[in-house]
């Protein structure tokens, strides 16, 4: 494969995995079973400024993002990509979805909500564009203090959820399911959506690894 085809490959992935991601999370949404650990930051402020669920995760994202600047961490056109792409197809997704009250309906859409966003990670993290602004975030601060990539992810995660919850953002067993999977699941696809060697032999691989990125672009 030519230099020219694996970069035309890796930005169809970058760009099909973020528009997944924000679908995805959609559905997650729709479910109301509970929210990826952003996301129920994202709602909660939602509910209090009286925006859209995806234009609050693009002016998070924009945030995040300025939070690199003392860190010392690059922005590559994945990171900044993702701050606007997930957010706009998470809206879309939203408003062609019916609302769903029962419980029949709303687990598939759980299951089919976490699944594809595993899909979505794989994707967009196989086209080695750079991270997510969250989770450069958390690589950001594992470098700065030295601590382990677990603990400042749980540290950042865990706070967001609490202000999230607190300010009313979906908490539930779909809180629990995504955090137990999506580990599992994004390895899987990354996997699956690795990209073909460069033609000096070399393999184009994750900016950052499953472990650090996982949990939200």
């Amino acid at each position: 494969m030519s230099t020219a085809d694996r970069l035309g490959r890796r930005l169809i992935q970058l760009y099909a995995g973020l528009a997944l991601y924000g679908a995805s999370s959609a559905l997650l949404v729709a479910a109301g079973l509970g929210l990826e650990p952003w996301n129920v930051l994202h709602q909660g402020l939602a509910e209090l400024t009286g925006l859209t669920i995806g234009v609050v995760s693009i002016a998070v994202g924009a945030v995040v993002l300025l939070l690199w600047i003392p860190l010392r961490q690059r922005p590559g056109l994945g990171t900044v990509s993702n701050v606007f792409v997930v957010g706009l197809a998470m809206d879309g997704t939203l408003a062609l979805l019916p609302d769903v009250h029962a419980l029949a309906v709303r687990v598939p859409l759980l299951v089919a909500g976490i699944v594809l966003n595993g899909a979505a990670t794989g994707l967009y993290i196989a086209a080695s564009f750079g991270p997510g602004p969250r989770d450069g975030l958390m690589t950001g601060l594992h470098r700065r203090t030295g601590r382990s990539i677990r603990l400042t992810r749980t540290a950042v995660e865990v706070t967001v959820v609490v202000s999230g919850f607190a300010l009313g953002g979906t908490i539930g067993i779909g809180t629990v399911l995504y955090a137990v999977s999506i580990g599992p699941l994004a390895q899987l696809f990354l996997k699956v959506f690795a990209a073909p060697p460069a033609p000096g032999g070399s393999t184009a691989v994750a900016a950052v690894t499953p472990d650090g990125a996982i949990l939200r672009p």
